[in-house]
């Protein structure tokens, strides 16, 4: 397996390398940036576009939570942090780990282990060939199956560890991340709204300006989606004459 490409991002120098020492027995993560707040590691990351990022919430301007929406693409996240009161957001966001200081070197282990084996799920996707729209998929909840065409898929909605498939009246759940699924998907017709959505451009019915300069759409069957910020200068470039 290939080295797991990673960031570490927190305020404090001697956190930084503390953690980077816990990491050196870890052959399998390979340090590639350091960054001491949030603008500085959302440009890093952007850029290096890393396989994992250790990530700190309490940090000067923007906490590590309210960074994850300014991302471009989502790679996999532990934070690591004193307070533990922020742990149930941190799994809302899909973090794989939450750490709390001093970082354990067991439950560090754990956190590790938890990537290796999502990234080689990753990797063990069939040649992470991209589906077309008219391809048709399985999708398995409890003892309910259908195969699906996915143009019929309006919406992919995140749920912690599972992804809700909204396709005619059915929401099905499935184990996967939406990361993952994203890879596979046609970016020109299945488009990343943010860090909880995809939703199926031909669906869209209804486009409005919203808040801090995001969008939100209506999608036919009534969802309504909002797209961060990031992402609608992505889609406005993606779309325009």
């Amino acid at each position: 397996m290939s080295t797991i490409k990673t960031i570490i991002v927190d305020d404090e120098r001697l956190a930084r390398q503390e953690l980077r020492n816990l990491l050196l027995p870890f052959k399998e993560i390979e340090i590639i940036e350091e960054c001491n707040n949030a603008d500085e590691a959302i440009t890093a990351i952007n850029r290096l576009k890393p396989d994992l990022v250790f990530l700190d919430i309490q940090m000067p301007g923007k906490t590590g939570i309210d960074m994850l929406q300014d991302l471009e693409r989502y790679p996999h996240v532990i934070f690591v942090t004193a307070y533990d009161e922020y742990a149930i957001k941190a799994f809302e966001v899909n973090a794989l780990d939450y750490l709390l200081k001093p970082v354990e070197e067991s439950r560090l282990a754990e956190a590790i282990r938890k990537v290796v084996e999502r990234e080689m799920v990753t990797k063990s996707v069939v040649n992470n060939s991209l589906l077309s729209e008219t391809d048709q998929v399985f999708v398995k909840d409890g003892e309910k199956c259908w195969f699906v065409k996915l143009s019929d898929i309006r919406l992919f909605e995140s749920e912690g560890n599972y992804v809700r498939v909204l396709f005619d009246n059915n929401k099905p759940l499935i184990l996967k991340s939406l990361t993952n699924l994203d890879k596979r998907l046609d970016p020109k017709v299945f488009f990343r709204a943010n860090r909880k959505h995809i939703i199926n451009l031909r669906w869209v019915e209804k486009v409005e300006n919203w808040f801090n300069g995001g969008l939100l759409v209506e999608l036919k069957g009534g969802n309504k989606i909002e797209i961060s910020r990031r992402q609608a200068v992505k889609l406005k470039d993606m779309m325009s004459l």
